[in-house]
Protein backbone atom coordinates (compact mmCIF):
# COMPACT_ATOMS: atom_id res chain seq x y z
CA UNK A 1 0.00 0.00 0.00
CA UNK A 2 1.65 3.30 -0.54
CA UNK A 3 1.39 6.08 1.55
CA UNK A 4 -1.59 8.50 1.90
CA UNK A 5 -1.22 11.55 -0.15
CA UNK A 6 -0.06 14.31 0.77
CA UNK A 7 -2.55 17.38 0.60
CA UNK A 8 -1.97 21.43 0.76
CA UNK A 9 -2.82 22.13 4.49
CA UNK A 10 -1.86 20.50 7.76
CA UNK A 11 -0.38 17.58 6.28
CA UNK A 12 -0.95 14.07 7.61
CA UNK A 13 -3.71 13.88 10.21
CA UNK A 14 -3.10 13.33 13.39
CA UNK A 15 -4.07 10.33 15.40
CA UNK A 16 -6.59 10.85 17.71
CA UNK A 17 -6.65 8.72 21.37
CA UNK A 18 -10.13 6.70 19.64
CA UNK A 19 -7.60 5.54 16.84
CA UNK A 20 -5.09 4.50 19.36
CA UNK A 21 -7.86 2.65 21.34
CA UNK A 22 -9.11 1.14 18.22
CA UNK A 23 -5.91 0.25 17.32
CA UNK A 24 -4.91 -1.29 20.53
CA UNK A 25 -8.16 -3.74 19.82
CA UNK A 26 -7.28 -5.02 16.90
CA UNK A 27 -3.19 -5.33 17.71
CA UNK A 28 -2.65 -6.72 20.97
CA UNK A 29 0.42 -6.82 22.69
CA UNK A 30 2.07 -9.58 21.17
CA UNK A 31 1.78 -8.97 17.48
CA UNK A 32 4.41 -7.22 15.33
CA UNK A 33 2.17 -4.75 14.42
CA UNK A 34 2.15 -3.49 18.28
CA UNK A 35 5.47 -2.85 18.30
CA UNK A 36 5.16 -1.35 15.06
CA UNK A 37 2.69 1.27 16.21
CA UNK A 38 4.00 1.56 19.65
CA UNK A 39 7.46 2.59 18.93
CA UNK A 40 6.37 4.99 16.49
CA UNK A 41 3.99 6.55 19.87
CA UNK A 42 6.25 6.35 22.17
CA UNK A 43 9.77 7.53 20.78
CA UNK A 44 8.53 10.26 18.32
CA UNK A 45 10.70 8.86 15.59
CA UNK A 46 10.40 9.65 12.22
CA UNK A 47 9.07 6.60 10.32
CA UNK A 48 12.63 6.22 8.24
CA UNK A 49 14.00 6.33 11.69
CA UNK A 50 11.53 3.73 13.24
CA UNK A 51 12.43 1.16 10.88
CA UNK A 52 15.78 1.09 11.31
CA UNK A 53 15.62 1.23 15.55
CA UNK A 54 16.83 -1.65 17.26
CA UNK A 55 18.96 -3.00 20.35
CA UNK A 56 22.19 -1.69 18.47
CA UNK A 57 20.83 1.68 19.51
CA UNK A 58 20.47 1.41 22.74
CA UNK A 59 22.32 2.11 26.08
CA UNK A 60 21.46 -0.18 28.55
CA UNK A 61 22.96 1.49 31.50
CA UNK A 62 20.04 4.04 31.38
CA UNK A 63 18.24 2.41 28.22
CA UNK A 64 18.83 5.72 26.14
CA UNK A 65 18.98 4.93 22.56
CA UNK A 66 20.88 7.63 20.02
CA UNK A 67 19.47 7.86 16.76
CA UNK A 68 19.63 10.61 14.02
CA UNK A 69 16.92 12.61 13.11
CA UNK A 70 16.41 15.62 10.28
CA UNK A 71 18.30 14.03 7.51
CA UNK A 72 21.34 12.80 9.56
CA UNK A 73 22.14 16.92 10.84
CA UNK A 74 20.67 15.92 14.84
CA UNK A 75 21.46 14.11 17.66
CA UNK A 76 18.12 12.43 19.60
CA UNK A 77 18.82 10.74 22.86
CA UNK A 78 15.41 9.00 24.57
CA UNK A 79 14.92 6.95 27.02
CA UNK A 80 12.98 3.84 26.51
CA UNK A 81 9.67 4.27 28.08
CA UNK A 82 8.23 1.80 30.44
CA UNK A 83 5.39 0.78 28.32
CA UNK A 84 6.77 0.67 25.08
CA UNK A 85 9.74 -1.47 27.03
CA UNK A 86 6.42 -3.89 27.63
CA UNK A 87 5.24 -4.12 24.22
CA UNK A 88 9.30 -4.49 23.21
CA UNK A 89 9.60 -7.76 25.49
CA UNK A 90 6.18 -9.01 24.52
CA UNK A 91 7.79 -8.74 20.48
CA UNK A 92 7.91 -10.01 18.25
CA UNK A 93 11.23 -8.04 17.28
CA UNK A 94 13.76 -8.28 14.60
CA UNK A 95 17.48 -9.57 15.13
CA UNK A 96 18.58 -5.71 14.50
CA UNK A 97 15.70 -3.63 14.45
CA UNK A 98 12.62 -3.70 16.87
CA UNK A 99 10.32 -3.61 13.69
CA UNK A 100 9.72 -6.49 12.17
CA UNK A 101 7.47 -8.38 9.30
CA UNK A 102 7.95 -12.38 9.30
CA UNK A 103 10.80 -14.41 9.94
CA UNK A 104 12.12 -11.19 11.54
CA UNK A 105 13.05 -9.44 9.28
CA UNK A 106 12.54 -5.61 9.08
CA UNK A 107 9.49 -4.62 7.50
CA UNK A 108 9.63 -1.77 4.94
CA UNK A 109 8.57 1.69 5.33
CA UNK A 110 5.31 1.66 3.46
CA UNK A 111 3.71 -1.36 5.55
CA UNK A 112 2.43 0.41 8.12
CA UNK A 113 -0.40 1.40 6.28
CA UNK A 114 -1.96 -2.15 5.75
CA UNK A 115 -1.98 -2.60 9.33
CA UNK A 116 -3.86 0.53 9.89
CA UNK A 117 -6.64 -0.36 7.25
CA UNK A 118 -6.33 -3.91 9.17
CA UNK A 119 -7.19 -2.61 12.33
CA UNK A 120 -10.13 -0.49 10.25
CA UNK A 121 -8.33 2.92 10.64
CA UNK A 122 -8.01 4.66 7.18
CA UNK A 123 -6.01 7.57 6.08
CA UNK A 124 -3.41 7.21 9.05
CA UNK A 125 0.30 7.16 8.65
CA UNK A 126 3.38 6.88 10.79
CA UNK A 127 3.93 10.71 10.92
CA UNK A 128 0.78 10.66 11.92
CA UNK A 129 1.94 8.50 14.95
CA UNK A 130 4.74 11.32 15.39
CA UNK A 131 1.85 14.03 15.67
CA UNK A 132 0.34 12.42 18.00
CA UNK A 133 2.85 11.78 19.91
CA UNK A 134 4.08 15.56 20.18
CA UNK A 135 0.44 16.64 20.95
CA UNK A 136 0.20 14.27 23.95
CA UNK A 137 3.51 15.85 24.82
CA UNK A 138 2.49 19.21 24.43
CA UNK A 139 -0.62 19.03 26.38
CA UNK A 140 1.40 17.28 29.33
CA UNK A 141 3.00 20.81 29.68
CA UNK A 142 6.48 19.99 27.45
CA UNK A 143 8.36 23.10 26.09
CA UNK A 144 9.57 24.49 22.91
CA UNK A 145 12.71 23.14 24.06
CA UNK A 146 11.59 19.72 25.31
CA UNK A 147 9.82 19.05 22.16
CA UNK A 148 12.57 20.51 20.25
CA UNK A 149 14.81 17.75 22.13
CA UNK A 150 12.68 15.16 21.59
CA UNK A 151 11.79 15.24 17.74
CA UNK A 152 14.78 16.95 16.45
CA UNK A 153 13.55 19.90 15.68
CA UNK A 154 15.22 23.16 15.25
CA UNK A 155 14.00 27.17 16.27
CA UNK A 156 10.62 27.46 17.50
CA UNK A 157 7.84 27.30 14.28
CA UNK A 158 7.25 23.71 14.76
CA UNK A 159 7.24 23.10 18.66
CA UNK A 160 5.02 26.19 18.77
CA UNK A 161 2.69 24.79 16.49
CA UNK A 162 2.01 21.77 19.34
CA UNK A 163 2.60 24.14 21.90
CA UNK A 164 -0.04 27.18 21.31
CA UNK A 165 -2.91 24.64 20.06
CA UNK A 166 -1.82 22.93 23.76
CA UNK A 167 -2.15 26.50 25.49
CA UNK A 168 -5.61 27.61 23.72
CA UNK A 169 -7.05 24.18 24.51
CA UNK A 170 -6.41 24.37 28.39
CA UNK A 171 -7.41 28.20 28.31
CA UNK A 172 -10.89 27.59 26.60
CA UNK A 173 -11.34 24.61 29.23
CA UNK A 174 -10.15 26.75 32.40
CA UNK A 175 -12.04 29.58 31.31
CA UNK A 176 -15.17 28.59 29.66
CA UNK A 177 -17.41 29.35 32.70
CA UNK A 178 -16.41 32.81 32.40
CA UNK A 179 -18.97 32.63 28.85
CA UNK A 180 -22.11 32.39 31.78
CA UNK A 181 -20.44 35.39 33.90
CA UNK A 182 -18.69 32.89 36.60
CA UNK A 183 -15.35 32.96 37.44
CA UNK A 184 -13.34 29.79 38.55
CA UNK A 185 -16.10 27.25 37.27
CA UNK A 186 -15.32 24.63 34.72
CA UNK A 187 -18.24 24.69 32.29
CA UNK A 188 -18.62 21.36 29.72
CA UNK A 189 -20.76 23.55 27.06
CA UNK A 190 -22.08 27.26 26.82
CA UNK A 191 -25.12 27.55 28.24
CA UNK A 192 -28.72 28.65 26.38
CA UNK A 193 -30.31 31.12 27.83
CA UNK A 194 -33.63 30.42 29.45
CA UNK A 195 -35.30 33.83 28.66
CA UNK A 196 -36.03 35.47 25.07
CA UNK A 197 -33.20 36.89 23.68
CA UNK A 198 -33.31 40.50 23.27
CA UNK A 199 -33.37 42.17 19.65
CA UNK A 200 -29.38 43.29 18.21
CA UNK A 201 -28.30 46.59 18.55
CA UNK A 202 -27.02 48.76 15.76
CA UNK A 203 -23.49 47.82 14.20
CA UNK A 204 -20.95 49.21 16.38
CA UNK A 205 -22.83 48.46 19.67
Amino acid sequence: MKNPKRRKGPGFPVWTEEDAAAYDRRRPIGTKERVWRDVLFYTGLRRGDAVTLGRQHVCYIDDTPSTEKSQGEMIVTIPILPILQRTLDAGPTGELAFICGKNGKPLTKESFGNACQGAGLFNRSAHGCRKIAATRAAEAGATVAELNAIFGWKGTSMASLYTEAADRKRLALGSMAKVQGKANETATSIPSRSSKVRALGRKGE
